[in-house]
Protein backbone atom coordinates (compact mmCIF):
# COMPACT_ATOMS: atom_id res chain seq x y z
CA UNK A 1 0.00 0.00 0.00
CA UNK A 2 1.03 3.85 -0.74
CA UNK A 3 2.61 3.54 -3.43
CA UNK A 4 2.51 7.24 -5.63
CA UNK A 5 1.80 5.04 -8.82
CA UNK A 6 0.52 2.09 -9.29
CA UNK A 7 1.59 -1.05 -10.66
CA UNK A 8 0.40 -2.27 -14.21
CA UNK A 9 -2.39 -4.51 -12.77
CA UNK A 10 -5.82 -3.52 -13.37
CA UNK A 11 -7.10 -0.53 -11.29
CA UNK A 12 -10.41 -0.29 -10.05
CA UNK A 13 -11.76 3.45 -8.48
CA UNK A 14 -13.95 3.08 -5.57
CA UNK A 15 -16.07 6.41 -5.32
CA UNK A 16 -18.50 6.70 -1.72
CA UNK A 17 -20.14 10.05 -1.54
CA UNK A 18 -23.46 11.25 -0.08
CA UNK A 19 -24.45 13.21 -3.11
CA UNK A 20 -26.49 10.96 -6.26
CA UNK A 21 -24.26 9.36 -8.94
CA UNK A 22 -22.23 12.35 -11.10
CA UNK A 23 -22.79 10.40 -14.03
CA UNK A 24 -21.57 12.68 -16.30
CA UNK A 25 -17.90 12.83 -14.44
CA UNK A 26 -18.04 9.21 -14.30
CA UNK A 27 -18.54 8.66 -17.89
CA UNK A 28 -15.63 11.21 -18.22
CA UNK A 29 -13.15 9.31 -15.94
CA UNK A 30 -14.02 6.02 -18.25
CA UNK A 31 -13.24 7.62 -21.33
CA UNK A 32 -10.00 9.38 -20.47
CA UNK A 33 -8.90 6.42 -18.46
CA UNK A 34 -10.53 3.22 -19.69
CA UNK A 35 -7.82 0.88 -17.98
CA UNK A 36 -9.70 2.23 -14.77
CA UNK A 37 -12.83 0.06 -13.62
CA UNK A 38 -15.61 2.95 -11.60
CA UNK A 39 -18.15 1.49 -8.81
CA UNK A 40 -19.92 4.10 -7.14
CA UNK A 41 -21.59 3.66 -3.93
CA UNK A 42 -23.97 6.49 -2.25
CA UNK A 43 -23.25 7.33 1.56
CA UNK A 44 -25.95 9.35 1.91
CA UNK A 45 -28.21 8.67 5.99
CA UNK A 46 -25.11 7.37 7.08
CA UNK A 47 -25.13 4.43 4.90
CA UNK A 48 -22.02 1.68 5.18
CA UNK A 49 -19.66 0.83 2.68
CA UNK A 50 -19.39 -2.98 2.11
CA UNK A 51 -16.01 -4.04 2.95
CA UNK A 52 -15.85 -6.04 0.14
CA UNK A 53 -16.00 -2.93 -2.15
CA UNK A 54 -12.85 -1.65 -0.70
CA UNK A 55 -10.64 -4.79 -0.96
CA UNK A 56 -10.13 -4.63 -4.83
CA UNK A 57 -10.17 -0.81 -5.01
CA UNK A 58 -6.59 0.86 -5.91
CA UNK A 59 -8.10 4.60 -6.28
CA UNK A 60 -11.01 5.64 -3.61
CA UNK A 61 -12.17 9.20 -3.77
CA UNK A 62 -14.69 10.14 -0.49
CA UNK A 63 -15.56 12.94 1.49
CA UNK A 64 -15.82 11.84 5.03
CA UNK A 65 -16.12 7.38 4.67
CA UNK A 66 -12.80 5.76 5.22
CA UNK A 67 -11.88 1.78 5.54
CA UNK A 68 -9.49 0.28 7.83
CA UNK A 69 -6.30 -1.04 6.61
CA UNK A 70 -6.53 -4.35 6.74
CA UNK A 71 -9.78 -3.62 4.53
CA UNK A 72 -7.89 -2.24 1.62
CA UNK A 73 -4.71 -3.82 0.74
CA UNK A 74 -4.61 -2.81 -3.06
CA UNK A 75 -5.41 0.89 -2.07
CA UNK A 76 -2.74 3.33 -3.42
CA UNK A 77 -4.27 6.43 -3.57
CA UNK A 78 -6.68 8.30 -1.74
CA UNK A 79 -8.96 11.45 -2.98
CA UNK A 80 -10.85 13.48 -1.10
CA UNK A 81 -13.21 15.73 -2.44
CA UNK A 82 -12.15 18.19 0.68
CA UNK A 83 -9.88 20.92 0.84
CA UNK A 84 -9.01 19.85 4.34
CA UNK A 85 -8.21 16.37 5.61
CA UNK A 86 -8.46 17.34 9.52
CA UNK A 87 -11.56 15.45 9.69
CA UNK A 88 -9.63 12.11 9.48
CA UNK A 89 -6.55 13.04 10.87
CA UNK A 90 -7.08 10.35 14.00
CA UNK A 91 -8.30 7.62 11.60
CA UNK A 92 -5.93 4.45 10.79
CA UNK A 93 -5.62 5.12 7.36
CA UNK A 94 -4.23 8.96 8.39
CA UNK A 95 -1.84 7.43 11.11
CA UNK A 96 -0.55 3.97 9.97
CA UNK A 97 -0.35 4.18 6.64
CA UNK A 98 1.60 5.32 3.94
CA UNK A 99 -0.95 5.65 1.33
CA UNK A 100 -0.66 8.83 -0.59
CA UNK A 101 -3.80 11.42 0.27
CA UNK A 102 -4.66 14.36 -2.05
CA UNK A 103 -7.58 16.87 -1.29
CA UNK A 104 -9.44 19.06 -3.81
CA UNK A 105 -8.01 22.28 -2.57
CA UNK A 106 -7.96 25.03 -4.82
CA UNK A 107 -11.69 24.72 -5.91
CA UNK A 108 -12.98 26.36 -3.33
CA UNK A 109 -11.21 29.80 -4.26
CA UNK A 110 -14.12 31.83 -6.40
CA UNK A 111 -17.21 30.64 -4.73
CA UNK A 112 -15.58 31.51 -1.24
CA UNK A 113 -14.01 34.65 -2.43
CA UNK A 114 -17.60 35.81 -3.48
CA UNK A 115 -18.82 34.96 0.25
CA UNK A 116 -16.01 36.78 1.98
CA UNK A 117 -16.86 39.98 -0.13
CA UNK A 118 -20.16 39.73 0.16
CA UNK A 119 -20.58 39.84 3.64
CA UNK A 120 -17.78 42.37 4.25
CA UNK A 121 -19.83 44.67 1.77
CA UNK A 122 -23.24 43.45 3.75
CA UNK A 123 -21.65 44.62 6.94
CA UNK A 124 -19.92 47.66 5.75
CA UNK A 125 -22.59 49.14 3.60
CA UNK A 126 -24.93 48.78 6.32
CA UNK A 127 -27.34 46.53 4.16
CA UNK A 128 -29.17 44.94 6.94
CA UNK A 129 -30.91 48.24 7.52
CA UNK A 130 -31.38 48.42 3.46
CA UNK A 131 -33.23 44.96 3.45
CA UNK A 132 -35.76 46.39 6.02
CA UNK A 133 -36.68 49.55 4.82
CA UNK A 134 -37.56 47.25 1.78
CA UNK A 135 -39.78 45.06 3.12
CA UNK A 136 -41.33 47.48 5.25
CA UNK A 137 -41.84 49.33 1.72
CA UNK A 138 -39.91 52.57 2.97
CA UNK A 139 -38.27 54.90 1.18
CA UNK A 140 -35.60 55.97 3.69
CA UNK A 141 -34.18 59.37 4.31
CA UNK A 142 -31.00 60.78 5.82
CA UNK A 143 -32.12 61.17 9.35
CA UNK A 144 -33.85 57.62 9.20
CA UNK A 145 -30.15 55.46 8.41
CA UNK A 146 -27.41 58.47 9.54
CA UNK A 147 -25.15 55.63 9.83
CA UNK A 148 -25.11 55.29 5.75
CA UNK A 149 -23.07 58.46 5.83
CA UNK A 150 -20.35 56.71 7.19
CA UNK A 151 -19.91 53.97 4.65
CA UNK A 152 -16.02 54.00 3.75
CA UNK A 153 -15.40 52.09 0.64
CA UNK A 154 -12.18 49.61 0.55
CA UNK A 155 -9.76 51.89 -1.72
CA UNK A 156 -6.09 51.96 0.07
CA UNK A 157 -7.58 49.60 2.87
CA UNK A 158 -5.66 46.75 3.85
CA UNK A 159 -6.74 43.15 3.99
CA UNK A 160 -4.85 40.66 5.98
CA UNK A 161 -4.76 37.10 4.47
CA UNK A 162 -3.94 34.70 7.20
CA UNK A 163 -3.06 31.70 5.42
CA UNK A 164 -2.13 32.62 1.90
CA UNK A 165 -3.52 29.52 -0.11
CA UNK A 166 -5.77 28.96 -2.93
CA UNK A 167 -8.88 30.83 -1.08
CA UNK A 168 -6.37 33.63 0.43
CA UNK A 169 -5.07 34.16 -3.16
CA UNK A 170 -8.78 34.72 -4.36
CA UNK A 171 -9.56 36.46 -1.77
CA UNK A 172 -6.69 38.90 -2.40
CA UNK A 173 -7.54 39.22 -6.35
CA UNK A 174 -10.47 40.14 -5.61
CA UNK A 175 -9.70 42.57 -2.94
CA UNK A 176 -6.58 43.85 -5.11
CA UNK A 177 -9.31 44.46 -7.77
CA UNK A 178 -11.78 46.97 -5.34
CA UNK A 179 -7.88 49.08 -4.22
CA UNK A 180 -7.29 47.28 -1.14
CA UNK A 181 -3.22 46.98 -0.44
CA UNK A 182 -3.08 42.81 0.36
CA UNK A 183 -0.34 41.84 2.76
CA UNK A 184 0.01 38.21 3.37
CA UNK A 185 0.97 34.92 6.16
CA UNK A 186 2.04 32.01 5.46
CA UNK A 187 3.27 29.52 7.92
CA UNK A 188 6.90 29.47 6.51
CA UNK A 189 9.20 31.68 4.99
CA UNK A 190 8.29 33.01 1.36
CA UNK A 191 11.47 34.77 0.55
CA UNK A 192 11.83 33.67 -3.03
CA UNK A 193 9.81 34.52 -6.63
CA UNK A 194 9.40 30.68 -6.79
CA UNK A 195 8.74 29.48 -3.14
CA UNK A 196 5.44 32.21 -3.71
CA UNK A 197 3.86 30.35 -6.21
CA UNK A 198 0.94 28.54 -6.04
CA UNK A 199 1.82 24.74 -6.57
CA UNK A 200 -1.48 23.42 -6.18
CA UNK A 201 -4.73 23.07 -8.36
CA UNK A 202 -5.94 26.56 -9.76
CA UNK A 203 -9.15 27.09 -11.64
CA UNK A 204 -8.19 28.97 -14.79
CA UNK A 205 -8.47 32.72 -14.38
CA UNK A 206 -8.76 33.46 -10.56
CA UNK A 207 -6.05 33.27 -7.74
CA UNK A 208 -2.60 34.58 -7.40
CA UNK A 209 -0.32 31.95 -9.17
CA UNK A 210 2.73 33.60 -8.93
CA UNK A 211 2.09 35.39 -5.67
CA UNK A 212 2.47 38.83 -6.71
CA UNK A 213 -0.36 40.71 -4.99
CA UNK A 214 0.43 41.34 -1.76
CA UNK A 215 3.15 44.19 -1.02
CA UNK A 216 4.70 42.33 1.32
CA UNK A 217 4.76 38.79 3.11
CA UNK A 218 5.09 37.41 6.68
CA UNK A 219 5.70 33.78 8.10
CA UNK A 220 5.99 32.15 11.18
CA UNK A 221 3.50 30.04 14.26
CA UNK A 222 5.03 31.65 16.97
CA UNK A 223 2.99 34.38 18.83
CA UNK A 224 5.56 36.84 17.73
CA UNK A 225 5.45 36.69 14.49
CA UNK A 226 1.81 37.03 14.50
CA UNK A 227 1.41 39.30 16.20
CA UNK A 228 3.96 41.56 14.02
CA UNK A 229 1.53 40.66 10.95
CA UNK A 230 -1.55 41.48 13.09
CA UNK A 231 0.34 44.59 13.99
CA UNK A 232 0.43 45.94 10.02
CA UNK A 233 -2.75 48.35 10.32
CA UNK A 234 -4.99 45.50 8.56
CA UNK A 235 -8.42 46.62 7.89
CA UNK A 236 -9.98 43.21 7.03
CA UNK A 237 -8.52 39.75 8.15
CA UNK A 238 -9.18 36.95 6.38
CA UNK A 239 -8.65 33.35 8.32
CA UNK A 240 -7.88 31.00 6.11
CA UNK A 241 -5.36 28.80 7.50
CA UNK A 242 -5.70 25.73 7.91
CA UNK A 243 -6.78 23.34 11.57
CA UNK A 244 -3.55 22.04 12.98
CA UNK A 245 -2.44 21.79 16.77
CA UNK A 246 -0.68 24.80 15.92
CA UNK A 247 -3.32 27.06 15.11
CA UNK A 248 -5.92 26.10 17.26
CA UNK A 249 -6.95 29.15 19.34
CA UNK A 250 -4.36 31.01 16.71
CA UNK A 251 -6.63 34.48 17.70
CA UNK A 252 -7.77 34.94 20.71
CA UNK A 253 -8.05 37.91 23.05
CA UNK A 254 -3.97 39.41 22.56
CA UNK A 255 -4.32 39.07 18.96
CA UNK A 256 -8.19 40.61 18.88
CA UNK A 257 -6.70 43.37 21.00
CA UNK A 258 -3.94 44.12 18.01
CA UNK A 259 -6.99 44.18 15.46
CA UNK A 260 -8.63 46.50 17.71
CA UNK A 261 -6.03 49.43 17.16
CA UNK A 262 -8.01 49.54 13.75
CA UNK A 263 -11.39 48.02 15.19
CA UNK A 264 -10.50 45.71 12.01
CA UNK A 265 -13.53 43.27 10.53
CA UNK A 266 -12.99 39.59 10.76
CA UNK A 267 -13.81 36.77 8.14
CA UNK A 268 -13.79 33.45 8.92
CA UNK A 269 -14.10 30.52 6.24
CA UNK A 270 -11.35 27.81 7.80
CA UNK A 271 -12.32 26.16 10.92
CA UNK A 272 -14.10 27.77 14.12
CA UNK A 273 -11.36 26.21 16.59
CA UNK A 274 -9.06 28.55 14.96
CA UNK A 275 -10.62 31.53 16.83
CA UNK A 276 -11.38 31.90 20.39
CA UNK A 277 -14.81 32.59 20.51
CA UNK A 278 -15.36 33.66 24.09
CA UNK A 279 -12.56 36.12 22.93
CA UNK A 280 -14.08 36.94 19.61
CA UNK A 281 -17.83 38.33 21.17
CA UNK A 282 -15.87 40.06 23.51
CA UNK A 283 -13.86 42.05 21.18
CA UNK A 284 -17.14 42.35 19.10
CA UNK A 285 -19.32 43.88 21.59
CA UNK A 286 -16.05 46.26 22.93
CA UNK A 287 -16.08 47.45 19.54
CA UNK A 288 -20.05 48.08 19.59
CA UNK A 289 -19.76 49.73 22.93
CA UNK A 290 -16.50 52.26 21.21
CA UNK A 291 -19.29 52.64 18.11
CA UNK A 292 -16.28 51.27 16.16
CA UNK A 293 -13.98 54.36 15.98
CA UNK A 294 -10.67 53.99 15.08
CA UNK A 295 -8.31 53.75 18.06
CA UNK A 296 -11.41 53.00 20.41
CA UNK A 297 -10.37 48.88 20.75
CA UNK A 298 -12.37 45.83 19.85
CA UNK A 299 -13.64 44.83 16.14
CA UNK A 300 -16.20 46.11 13.80
CA UNK A 301 -17.94 43.33 12.49
CA UNK A 302 -17.03 39.21 11.86
CA UNK A 303 -18.47 37.18 8.99
CA UNK A 304 -17.78 33.31 10.06
CA UNK A 305 -18.84 30.47 7.74
CA UNK A 306 -17.61 28.29 10.96
CA UNK A 307 -18.10 27.67 14.59
CA UNK A 308 -17.22 25.75 17.25
CA UNK A 309 -18.67 23.56 17.69
CA UNK A 310 -20.97 22.70 14.50
CA UNK A 311 -23.62 22.83 14.84
CA UNK A 312 -23.81 25.98 16.68
CA UNK A 313 -25.95 25.23 19.43
CA UNK A 314 -29.21 28.01 19.51
CA UNK A 315 -28.43 28.46 22.77
CA UNK A 316 -24.59 29.93 21.95
CA UNK A 317 -24.15 33.49 23.00
CA UNK A 318 -22.33 33.96 19.57
CA UNK A 319 -25.48 34.30 17.83
CA UNK A 320 -26.12 37.31 19.54
CA UNK A 321 -23.07 38.93 19.01
CA UNK A 322 -22.98 42.19 17.70
CA UNK A 323 -22.34 42.97 13.93
CA UNK A 324 -21.58 39.15 13.53
CA UNK A 325 -22.69 37.79 10.25
CA UNK A 326 -23.04 33.62 10.98
CA UNK A 327 -23.76 31.23 8.13
CA UNK A 328 -23.67 27.12 8.58
CA UNK A 329 -20.27 26.47 6.73
CA UNK A 330 -21.76 26.86 3.37
CA UNK A 331 -19.14 29.42 1.66
CA UNK A 332 -17.74 26.45 -0.58
CA UNK A 333 -21.30 24.94 -1.91
CA UNK A 334 -21.36 25.44 -5.83
CA UNK A 335 -22.49 23.74 -8.54
CA UNK A 336 -19.17 23.27 -10.21
CA UNK A 337 -17.91 22.12 -6.29
CA UNK A 338 -18.13 17.93 -7.61
CA UNK A 339 -17.01 18.57 -11.10
CA UNK A 340 -13.95 21.07 -10.06
CA UNK A 341 -13.03 18.16 -7.35
CA UNK A 342 -12.64 15.56 -9.97
CA UNK A 343 -10.71 17.70 -12.12
CA UNK A 344 -7.83 17.46 -9.62
CA UNK A 345 -8.07 14.34 -9.25
CA UNK A 346 -7.87 14.00 -12.97
CA UNK A 347 -5.16 15.98 -12.85
CA UNK A 348 -3.21 13.09 -10.59
CA UNK A 349 -4.39 10.32 -12.12
CA UNK A 350 -2.71 11.39 -15.50
CA UNK A 351 0.39 12.30 -13.44
CA UNK A 352 -0.08 9.05 -11.75
CA UNK A 353 -0.11 6.87 -15.14
CA UNK A 354 2.91 8.99 -16.12
CA UNK A 355 5.19 8.70 -12.86
CA UNK A 356 4.71 12.32 -12.24
CA UNK A 357 4.77 14.29 -8.87
CA UNK A 358 0.90 14.05 -7.55
CA UNK A 359 -0.30 17.63 -6.49
CA UNK A 360 -2.47 18.71 -3.05
CA UNK A 361 -0.40 15.99 -1.76
CA UNK A 362 -1.34 15.86 2.05
CA UNK A 363 1.88 16.07 4.67
CA UNK A 364 0.78 13.93 7.41
CA UNK A 365 3.55 15.47 9.53
CA UNK A 366 2.07 19.32 8.94
CA UNK A 367 -1.41 18.24 8.68
CA UNK A 368 -2.40 19.73 5.95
Amino acid sequence: MGESRSDHGPEHMLITLSSPIPTAIIDGIKENHPQIKVTFHQTRGGADVPKALYHDATILVTTFTLPNPEDCPKLGLIHFTSAGTNHISNTPIYTSTSIPLTTSSGIHGPQISEWVILTYLVHSHNYDLLHTWQTHHHWGKEEDGPELETVRDNVHQRLGVLGYGSIGRQVARVAHAMGMDVIAYTATPRSTPSSKKDTGFIVGGTGDPDGTIPSKWYSGLDKESLHHFLSQDIDHLLVSVPLTPQTKDFLAAPEFEILGKRNAFVSNISRGQIIHQADLIAALEQGAKNDHQDGGGGLRGAALDVADPEPLPKDDPLWDAPNCIITPHISGHGTTYTERAFQVLDVNLRRREQGGQLINVVDRKRGY
